[in-house]
């Protein structure tokens, strides 16, 4: 092709095609995006930014272009110059192991942060369940302390109620003395109650002159009619300074001596009986 004249008459020099391409290209100069370190480059680019987002999805992702520092590159630039081969080439497809235990390459992802409110709120589900344990946790200790109140409030009006009983005296006073100087429940009363009636009457200072006992020289005394060495071998060690007629003391040498010796049932039957329901002692 001929060469364009001047209108002075000079022939204008023609730029070969490959200086004109360079002339058009000098100010978006720039390294094309071909070779295995830029596709690393890119590869761990979009690794990076997905782990960061925590956002990825099974199968192909596209590849992330990172804009140069002096901001020359367009939408334009990155699809003229990354075509398809190059991103089929960059492109990363996760494995089934990936995709279970949602790592990128061999790291796993970065864990997702929870976000606390200005009124010291999580959604951090871990820690909305620790929170529901503590209050589950609080809740019952609560009501622990509540019902140790509540026995404390029920014990202390029984042991009123028996101080009201041994005050007044008689049977049932001396009777809840002994048992509470035994430490036995106070469930044994009524069958020690039918014991003394059928012993003594009720009288702590009755003796049996007429039976074997008596016809030996030790009668036996007392609320329980027990013989005096009886009374010495079983009476409570807190009282065995008062005499076989005290009426507490003697309770607790009858009673221990019938645990002692016939079971703790036979005190809460009220004493042994014969074929025909009938008291027969001890």
């Amino acid at each position: 092709m001929a060469g364009h004249r001047s209108p002075g008459g000079r022939r204008v020099p023609t730029v070969p095609a490959p200086h004109r391409t360079a002339a058009r290209h000098q100010a978006a100069a720039r390294p094309t995006l071909d070779g295995p370190s830029t596709r690393r480059t890119i590869a761990h680019t979009t690794a990076a930014v997905g782990a960061a987002f925590g956002a990825v999805a099974t199968g192909t992702f596209a590849v992330v272009v990172p804009t140069p520092l002096d901001g020359t590159a367009t939408t334009a630039d990155a699809a003229e110059e990354i075509g398809p081969a190059a991103l089929a080439a960059n492109a990363t497809t996760l494995t089934p192991a990936q995709e279970a235990t949602g790592s990128l390459g061999g790291g796993p992802l970065s864990p997702v942060a929870f976000i606390i409110d200005s009124a010291g709120q999580t959604d951090d589900p871990a820690a909305q369940d620790a929170d529901i344990a503590s209050l589950d946790k609080a809740g019952r200790l609560a009501d622990e302390l509540a019902e140790m109140h509540a026995q404390a409030a029920r014990e202390q009006a029984e042991r009123e109620r028996l101080d009201a009983i041994i005050a007044r005296g008689g049977v049932d006073g001396w009777i809840t003395e002994a048992l509470r100087i035994m430490e036995l429940p106070q469930s044994l009363a009524p069958g020690i109650k039918r014991i003394i009636m059928a012993e003594s009457g009720g009288n702590p200072r009755a003796i049996n002159n007429w039976d074997s006992n008596a016809r030996r020289g030790t009668p036996s005394q007392g609320l329980m009619q027990t013989i005096p060495s009886t009374f010495r071998a079983y009476v409570h060690p807190d009282l065995a300074g008062r005499p076989i007629t005290d009426p507490v003391a003697n309770i607790t040498a009858g009673v221990r001596y019938m645990i002692a010796n016939y079971g703790m049932e036979t005190v809460v039957a009220g004493g042994r009986s014969n074929s025909a329901g009938s008291y027969i002692g001890y």
